[in-house]
């Protein structure tokens, strides 16, 4: 490897840590003093991440706007009926478990494993619609703040 090829590689890794060092450092010096930081996103990645090699199913986290966001879950090989969604207490669960026992595969290619994804849920937050389309299980969150917890205005005098 031409030795240019390789410092930008590393200028590249340098600069990724740079940038990951950058916003720790910020974080954790603004966390403190965050009143009513959203911390909903940190518990939901946190809770489906607590085992590094848990990896399947692959999802991704949407923020649609400040109250929605959705979960989605790639589950390609699953029918709607080997998968349930649930919620007990601030934990959604969300399991599959496919039923293939009586197929014979020539190859067998597409993971349908049995799977168990857990979120954790900030108190305020509530489980809206599921749906399943095209390999896609997606689950509507809503964030509700409560009349006396919105943020108040006041008129200066």
């Amino acid at each position: 490897m031409p030795i240019m090829g390789l410092l930008n590689k590393i200028t590249c890794l340098i600069a990724k840590e740079l940038k990951m060092t950058l916003f720790d450092d910020i974080y954790g010096r603004t966390f403190p003093f965050a009143i009513g930081f959203d911390r909903t996103f940190q518990l939901l990645e946190r809770a489906a991440t607590t085992h590094p090699s848990v990896t399947y199913p692959p999802y991704n986290i949407v923020k649609e706007d400040d109250e929605n966001f959705s979960i989605e879950l790639a589950v390609a090989g699953f029918d709607k009926k080997d998968i349930s969604v649930s919620k007990e207490k601030e934990n959604l669960i969300i399991e599959g478990k496919s039923d293939e026992s009586d197929k014979e595969f020539v190859h067998k290619g597409l993971a349908a494993r049995a799977f168990t994804r857990r979120f954790t849920l900030s108190d305020d937050v509530e489980v809206g619609k599921v749906k399943y389309t095209n390999g896609i299980l997606t689950v509507a969150l809503t964030r509700v703040i409560p009349e006396e917890d919105k943020p108040v205005s006041f008129k200066i005098s």
